[in-house]
């Protein structure tokens, strides 16, 4: 399968289960399962991985073994409720099961292009946030949907941005419980994934820059 530079995350963490079977392509089966990642706070992160049966191998995965996972971040809509949700998934290219552990066990790297108008905001408590939605190509004209998140001068720096700029996110991937209040007053739990930036920076080389009309748009990616 393709690879790019443009899309590169490192997990590491246990599996939460055995990986079920999802779906084959071109005889080839892939499996779905749920992966634990520690915060350095006391919380973990769990995410969703896809993962091939020739990475898996033919022997029963030992679920209780510390794990690395090299991938990348995909995209894709999932129907839930009548509606289109956008979901993320890490793309397993390697699984190795590593005798140390790495200082940071959860590292992101994207380059792609701002494809919806960045939106900034304040919590609560003041904390300034810019959410961004990053098209990331990827080969055979495939196209990821990252939304990410940048904090304080990160923010203030993204809010700036246009759609169609071209721009490189370091980070970690994490996953958010919020609640959702529906349109008949009543509240619905859901989980949230998305990239929390701790840098931001934006490619303006004139060689890396596409015509406007090459930039890819937000009109798959459904975010409700």
């Amino acid at each position: 399968m393709e690879a790019t530079n443009d899309n590169t995350v490192i997990l590491e963490g246990f599996f939460l289960e055995h990986p079920s079977f999802s779906h084959e392509v071109f005889g080839e089966s892939f499996y779905t399962a749920r992966f634990s990642v520690d915060r350095l706070s006391s919380q973990k992160d769990i995410l969703n991985i896809t993962i091939s049966s020739r990475i898996l191998g033919s022997g029963e995965l030992d679920i209780a073994a510390y794990a690395r996972i090299t991938g990348q971040l995909r995209s894709y809509n999932k129907m839930e409720n009548g509606k289109n949700k956008l979901m993320l998934t890490v793309f397993a290219r390697s699984l190795e099961f590593p005798e140390e552990r790495a200082l940071e066990p959860n590292l992101i790297e994207l380059t792609g292009f701002i494809c919806k108008e960045p939106i900034y905001r304040t919590t609560p408590f003041g904390r300034e946030i810019t959410d961004l939605l990053l098209a990331v190509n990827r080969h055979f004209n495939k196209t990821d949907y990252i939304p990410v998140l940048t904090w304080g001068k990160n923010a203030k720096f993204a809010q700036t941005m246009e759609i169609g700029d071209k721009v490189r996110v370091e980070g970690r991937l994490q996953s958010r419980t919020y609640t959702k209040v529906l349109a008949d007053g009543t509240t619905d739990e859901r989980v949230a994934f998305e990239v929390s930036s701790s840098l931001v920076v934006l490619l303006d080389s004139p060689e890396e820059e596409s015509e406007p009309e090459d930039y890819p748009s937000c009109s798959s990616a459904h975010l409700a």
